[in-house]
């Protein structure tokens, strides 16, 4: 099977531009399109590693709304630690409303009408600025498709993350998935990680390095 996400790996590397930013030099494509169905997804969860305890952890805090760092610690979720001690107006905020959202799509079921999530806030003071910026929910023949907006994405660690993610909260609509697609305003790969992509791409371990 033709691996979407690998071949978008493999542009960013071949095909992307080198640019500066706070983190370090990235390699990068604007204006992506990833579109995965079911097949492709399990394919994807198959072939690349993510956490998927942390990840299923991480989400149910998101969606209670948690925004203290030391509860993501106690479910070995270290990556926010730069924000302790607070999660300033970022996932736990916008995510809290996500329970109600799917709430009311399952009850209502309806298949015109588009159901969105909103993330984010324009000029508001944040700790960490969502990468995410809007799920929206369509339910077309009887089949759901999820597509989600998203202003950058850490190409090999943080946008399989972000499809998992999409792929638990898929399973907590009562319809039959179809498709997850991630339109990506900035797709790119921290240099710092660009040999243990390729090394994923050939098929041997790799080790990221996280970058935040």
């Amino acid at each position: 099977m033709r691996n979407k996400y690998y071949d978008l790996l493999e542009a960013i590397i071949t095909d992307g531009q080198v640019q500066e930013n706070k983190k370090g030099p990235i390699h990068f494509l604007t204006n992506q399109v990833l579109s995965l169905n079911t097949k492709e997804l399990d394919h994807l969860f198959k072939t690349h590693k993510v956490a998927r305890k942390k990840l299923a952890d991480e989400l149910e805090l998101y969606m209670n709304g948690v925004d203290q760092v030391a509860a993501y610690q106690a479910k070995n979720i270290f990556w926010w630690n730069y924000c302790a001690p607070k999660m300033i107006n970022t996932y736990p905020k916008y995510f809290a409303k996500l329970p109600a959202l799917i709430y009311k799509i399952n009850k209502e079921k309806r298949p015109s009408k588009n159901y969105m999530l909103f993330i984010g806030e324009t000029g508001v003071v944040t700790s960490q600025l969502p990468c995410l910026s809007t799920i929206q929910f369509q339910i077309i023949n009887g089949k759901l498709q999820i597509t989600v907006f998203q202003r950058s994405a850490d190409s090999n660690l943080g946008l399989p993350s972000d499809i998992y993610q999409m792929y638990l909260i898929a399973g907590m609509i009562d319809v039959p998935l179809d498709s997850i697609t991630f339109f990506i305003g900035n797709a790119h790969i921290y240099d710092n990680n660009v040999l243990e992509t390729l090394k994923e791409l050939q098929g041997e371990d790799y080790k990221y390095n996280l970058n935040v």
